[in-house]
């Protein structure tokens, strides 16, 4: 079903020309003439939200802008292998602008100060998986005549076995 709406909603912007609006009536699958496709097209990316009769098609229009512009600004001239490759960025951000269905944020240098801290939040997250391994190596040059267990040897240690009550 998912491909089915993705196949005609391309169909019916693909046709379109550059000259004509941004809003179109969804058709039968996306859920009929009360429901809107409103998009914009930039190079070779279309970006299209469907909405129901009561959203503004101009608000909409200035929320894509709002999303590709900071798109642009975190992968630097955004393109389609950004957006496939760092997909999970490209849902963070738009969760910075649209939570539940609801605008919450356009303004860009607010978005932009939330995903910098989600960066550096996933920096020290990922500082920490190095760890054990940084730890071993200060060891290993703090007392280098000390012989330390290799990892081979580890596996078959067995621990303990307690007694049932």
């Amino acid at each position: 079903m998912q491909q089915q709406i993705i196949r005609e909603t391309f169909l019916l912007l693909s046709k379109r020309e550059d000259s004509v609006c941004n809003f179109l009536e969804g058709g039968t699958l996306i859920g009929g003439s009360d429901f809107r496709l409103v998009y914009r097209h930039y190079a070779t990316l279309y970006f299209v939200f469907c909405v129901d009769s009561s959203e503004s098609e101009l608000g909409i229009l200035d929320l894509i802008q709002v999303f590709v512009e900071t798109l642009d600004r975190c992968f630097e001239n955004v393109c389609e292998l950004d957006l496939i490759f760092h997909m999970d960025k490209v849902h963070y951000i738009l969760q910075e602008i649209v939570m539940g269905g609801m605008v919450v944020e356009t303004n860009q240098t607010e978005i932009l100060t939330h995903i910098e801290a989600q960066q550096r939040i996933e920096k020290q997250e990922a500082g920490m998986g190095g760890a054990p391994a940084r730890a071993l190596s200060a060891a290993k040059s703090m007392a280098p005549n000390v012989n330390l267990p290799k990892l081979a040897d580890l596996q078959n240690i067995s621990l303990p076995s307690f007694k049932k009550l």
